[in-house]
C-alpha cells in the first residue's frame, strides 16, 4: 500500500478499469471505483470503449450522488491524463494522485477490488 490509509469516506477514491473479452471475442472494459475508506464499491459499469468523455460524464455523477473525494489514485492510462478527466479534478479542487508505471501495489485498494470481482463475477 502506497501513503497512510484514509482516515474518513470520500478522503480518497481510487480507479481503474478490468479488461476482457465476450465469448464471441468482442472487448469490454468495467470502469472501477472504490472509496478507500470502507472499501465501499461506488461504480462498477461495463463499456465497449469509454473515452474521457464517458469517464468525465461518470466522475460527475457520482461527485453529485456522493459527494467529492479529496483525492483520486489512479495509474497513468491515457483517460485519466486526459486533459478533460484532469480538468474535472482541478475544477473540483480533487487531488489527482498518478501511481507510478508498474507498481500496481500502489493502488492496492483498486487492484483488491479487481481480483474480487474476476473471482466472484
Amino acid at each position: 500500500m502506497h501513503g497512510s490509509s484514509p482516515a474518513i469516506s470520500n478522503q480518497t477514491w481510487s480507479i481503474d478499469f478490468i479488461s476482457d473479452s465476450l465469448a464471441n471475442g468482442r472487448r469490454f472494459r468495467v470502469l472501477n471505483v472504490i472509496d478507500d475508506y470502507n472499501r465501499e464499491s461506488l461504480l462498477n459499469k461495463a463499456y465497449y470503449n469509454i473515452p474521457a468523455v464517458k469517464l468525465v460524464s461518470c466522475l460527475k455523477n457520482l461527485i453529485r450522488d456522493r459527494g467529492k473525494p479529496l483525492k483520486i489514485r489512479t495509474d497513468n492510462g491515457p483517460e485519466f491524463i486526459s486533459k478533460m478527466f484532469v480538468g474535472v479534478c482541478q475544477a473540483n479542487k480533487i487531488e489527482l494522485h498518478f501511481i507510478e508505471p508498474g507498481k500496481p501495489a500502489q493502488n492496492a485498494y483498486i487492484e483488491w477490488l479487481i481480483r474480487t470481482f474476476r473471482e466472484d463475477v
